[in-house]
């Protein structure tokens, strides 16, 4: 499904850009690229990007190629691949027969044109093996202020630096004990261009190319030239990366590649609140146990928000309202919460849970009996139709529903209160039961026989309605009840992010649950009446074991303590 109507057509200064250079004829064809390294899970900041570069390619009618920058085998594992693949599908779900190029494309398998290119720049005096180990470059490359100091190889022949560089390939120095660096300028106020490296040796088994190489490019090196072999036309990335354009350009420019070349573009990376977004960071929580793994639900992974119940429209809808800018700025993750809030109350079925639940005992109604009330499955969609639900003598409410003193306003169940319940009847509490330690129980009630469907013959009037199930009927389930995972609205802005971690992130409840709530598959989802929405556990739920995520309330609760 395209999300971008005709009607809506998005506008930004890429976009303009993109436009431009259609107009002129600049290239034959957009091609975009969303080029992730394989060394963790994607996170909500990917999410833009993937929306970007694919939204791009969609109306231009071009295609974005994902891309794998696996140049650091010490960190990049197929795991994470597998995972990224699975995101990005699921992610662009509806675009992918548009837009997304029949391969996926790995860095790796460009290792020997990469090599190439190298021994050209080489061979061209553009490129020298360095012997210096990082803590010496340090002093080498200096201060952006003042210059720096040339390495004692720079200068050596080409003819040397080839013979170098192939026994660097071969194997014949340990890790870290020689690099091949651009020569490029060493007094440049932009340290990305003090003669950077390009080319060093790890003994690494890689994930995807063996044990074929011991040297492995760096990722400036790297990324510039695989959009070149692609054919990329917008090489699209996020705000931190223009410093390292100059380099970009460098390469392509010192270097025979076909014409017209890649541009690199840039926009402000997605900087939400209540999470972190490094990846360091998000593997701490992971390896820590903060988390239940890269997909918890209360991570702001791809994964963790696909298992949580978020749809995929749900986040592109979300990146398309944030928009593209290079202004650095939060975003509140409301608009997020928001965004799947809005579409589940247009499409999801209502059903009724109750998560902390109360007996009642309706005493004249008849023992031993029950019969089925009918319930609407969506006031929003009229064509959802209705179900029907059982009623019986004992019932389950939610326990903060009943109220022994309650205040003035408090509409719903008190001692000699008559409320609605959902779909069924009026009740009038006559009394309750406590426990030895003075809790309530139970609830003793009576009903009005005359108010089936919720309406009084008499035309008399209550002010609360509260949801109900039948206790002799309700299924049992594990309800995890989400929420953000952090307490501050810019936890990396506190010093130690770990410090102000939800403790109440994930609570877990013995619901009790209407019983077409069984049959529910995953994927599905549901609003539980009053509660909030609601989906099957992808992982963990079973026809044995029912478990069930909160998605997101009906309302953002977080609203009111921001503006304390």
């Amino acid at each position: 499904m395209n999300d971008n109507t005709d009607d809506e057509r998005l506008s930004d200064f890429i976009r303009d850009r993109v436009a431009a250079d259609l107009d002129s004829k600049k290239y034959p064809s957009i091609i975009t690229r969303f080029p992730p390294e394989p060394n963790g899970y994607l996170h909500l900041g990917h999410a833009k990007s993937i929306c970007l570069n694919f939204g791009i390619a969609l109306e231009n009618g071009g295609v974005c190629n994902l891309r794998f920058d696996d140049t650091n085998p010490a960190k990049e594992d197929v795991e994470y691949v597998e995972s990224i693949t699975e995101d990005v599908k699921w992610l662009i779900d509806g675009w992918a027969d548009c837009v997304l190029s029949e391969k996926i494309y790995f860095a790796s398998e460009y290792f020997e044109k990469l090599y190439g290119y190298a021994v050209e720049l080489i061979k061209d005096k553009k490129a020298y093996v360095c012997e210096l180990r990082p803590e010496e470059w340090e002093e080498y490359r200096g201060v952006p202020e003042k210059p720096g100091r040339e390495s004692p190889g720079r200068n050596r022949s080409p003819e040397e630096n080839l013979a170098l560089f192939e026994r660097m390939r071969t194997g014949e120095f340990a890790d870290g004990e020689k690099t091949l660096r651009a020569k490029i300028d060493m007094n440049s106020p932009n340290l990305h261009m003090r003669d950077p490296v390009i080319y060093r040796i790890r003994h690494e088994k890689h994930h995807h190319a063996g044990d074929k190489w011991c040297i492995y490019p760096m990722y400036d090196f790297t990324h510039c030239l695989s959009d070149s072999i692609e054919g990329i036309s917008h090489s699209i990335c996020t705000l931190e990366f223009e410093v390292h354009r100059p380099l970009y350009d460098w390469v392509l420019d010192n270097l025979s590649i076909p014409q017209p070349r890649p541009y690199q573009h840039e926009f402000s990376r997605l900087n939400p609140t209540y999470m972190v977004m490094s990846k360091r960071k998000l593997l701490q929580l992971v390896e820590d146990g903060h988390v239940a793994g890269w997909d918890d639900p209360r991570m702001p992974t791809i994964a963790g928000y696909r298992r949580r119940g978020f749809t995929a429209s749900s986040i592109r809808s979300f990146c398309k309202d944030v928009g593209v800018t290079k202004y650095k700025a939060l975003t509140d993750v409301s608009l997020l919460e928001n965004s799947i809030r809005v579409e589940l109350n247009k499409v999801a079925e209502r059903r009724c849970a109750v998560l902390d639940p109360l007996e009642v005992i309706i005493e004249n109604y008849p023992d031993e009996e029950s019969e089925d009330v009918e319930a609407v499955n969506n006031p929003e969609d009229e064509t959802a139709g209705n179900r029907t639900v059982p009623f019986g003598r004992r019932l389950f409410i939610e326990r903060e529903d009943f109220m022994e003193d309650p205040p003035k306003k408090f509409f719903r169940l008190a001692p000699g209160c008559e409320v609605r319940l959902r779909y069924a009847y009026f009740i009038t509490c006559q009394s309750f039961e406590k426990d030895d330690a003075g809790n309530i129980i139970r609830l003793y009630c009576t009903y009005d026989p005359e108010t089936r469907g919720g309406n009084a013959p008499d035309g008399r009037k209550v002010k609360g309605t509260i949801h109900w199930v039948s206790a002799d009927h309700a299924i049992d389930a594990e309800v995890r009840l989400y929420d953000r995972l952090f307490t501050q609205e810019e936890p990396e802005a506190e010093g130690e992010f770990l410090h102000c971690i939800n403790s109440d992130s994930l609570k877990v409840v013995a619901g009790k649950l209407e019983p077409s709530l069984a049959k529910l598959s995953v994927g599905e989802r549901v609003q539980f009446e009053r509660l909030g929405y609601f989906t099957p556990d992808s992982k963990d739920s079973t026809p044995e074991k029912l478990v069930f995520n909160r998605i997101v309330g009906l309302r953002d609760s977080w609203a009111k303590i921001s503006k304390k």
